[in-house]
């Protein structure tokens, strides 16, 4: 059994195995067999609101067979009686064989994976990663135009505070994609997570201030929403909303053959009139999620199982005199935490919060 966290938490080889399952989950759906998870229980945490990520995971342990636990609003839980993250995933791993769990902090996904006497899958911690969207974004993508190597990728919107964009962005370098930004000045990728991309994966992200100057040159438009709940107060909403809109008349300059995807929910970034472009494929997109969701789930819980290559290093972490800085890290919440650093690089030396991906400071 095995935790998913981030994204490098599998190889590419192992997420092109997910692939494989999932298409065969296609024929799971249509004909309700077999049941993969009979008598497994999946505990849903979600401490932040959701609708594709928390329904596709409860649809995908009913469609293997097994049953559903868990809450969508922690004011309902002993959260709201001041139980820390680490007491509940001790409680939770005993009631349930595997656990979701969406949080509104950075890092709450490893707390939780490092307390729990079951696996754990991250769905969304604060802005920090969202690996299962990645999952299925990547699954669209390879579907639909046969490959994700060599295909220029255009990452639309708050880039800064989705998490969607981060786990993707690492995944989209390992599998050789061309990154191209198009965001709100003050929402661009986190130096933290360029980092990464140049240093760990030896990529290289290009940007452009207008969509309408590389629709034309994409294969994949990534549009996502600003991040309204996750604004800082130095951030006005109302100055970078709206600023990237897709529409028939910039479609009309796209590739035939370029898909648009988007994480949902949508609020004014696609335009309506868009949804039966046959470009259009978010809708799409977020059905595929059911079925890479009980792939995940089967192989978290070992019921199907894929060769583990270890052709991507594993994480490195250490412990030093260093804390974070990040507000919204979980780190800066519960106390209790010890701090610990991934190391990016020995040379040149960059060490990562192990829990939000940020970069640390001397203690002082």
């Amino acid at each position: 059994m095995r935790d998913l966290i981030v994204i490098d938490d599998l190889s590419n080889q192992e997420i092109e195995h997910i692939f494989r399952i999932a298409d065969d989950m296609a024929n799971v759906i249509s004909t309700g067999s077999p049941k993969l998870c009979g008598g497994k229980i999946l505990a849903t945490l979600f401490y932040e609101p959701s609708t594709r990520t928390r329904l596709s995971f409860e649809s995908a342990m009913i469609r293997l067979g097994g049953s559903v636990i868990g809450f969508a609003e922690p004011n309902s839980s002993s959260v709201a009686k001041g139980e820390t993250l680490a007491d509940t995933a001790r409680v939770v791993s005993e009631y349930a064989d595997i656990i979701v769990i969406r949080h509104p902090l950075a890092g709450a996904a490893r707390v939780m994976a490092d307390y729990s006497e079951t696996p754990v899958i991250n769905g969304g911690d604060g802005s920090h990663q969202h690996p299962t969207q990645t999952l299925y974004d990547l699954y669209t993508i390879n579907k639909h135009l046969g490959r994700i190597s060599g295909l220029k990728v255009g990452l639309c919107g708050d880039l800064k505070f989705g998490r969607t964009v981060h786990s993707l962005s690492y995944a989209l370098a390992r599998f050789g994609a061309e990154i191209i930004c198009i965001s709100p000045k003050g929402l661009e990728l986190p130096d933290h997570v360029l980092q990464r991309l140049e240093i760990k994966y030896k990529h290289k992200v290009t940007y452009s201030d207008k969509l309408e100057d590389v629709i034309g040159d994409i294969d994949v438009l990534y549009m996502t929403r600003i991040q309204k709940e996750r604004l800082p107060d130095d951030i006005d909403y109302n100055s970078v909303a709206g600023k990237f809109i897709i529409n028939k008349e910039l479609m009309a300059k796209a590739k035939n053959q370029m898909i648009i995807l988007h994480p949902l929910p949508r609020v004014d970034e696609i335009a309506y009139e868009l949804d039966n472009d046959q470009r259009a494929f978010y809708f799409r997109q977020s059905a595929y999620g059911v079925r890479v969701r009980m792939a995940i789930t089967a192989v978290a819980l070992d019921v199907l199982k894929i060769p583990s290559t270890g052709l991507e290093p594993s994480a490195r972490f250490v412990s030093v005199k260093k804390r974070c800085v990040n507000p919204r890290c979980v780190t800066n919440h519960e106390h209790y935490l010890a701090h610990k650093f991934e190391v990016i690089s020995d040379l040149p030396p960059l060490l990562a919060c192990a829990y939000c991906g940020e970069k640390p400071v001397d203690e002082t």
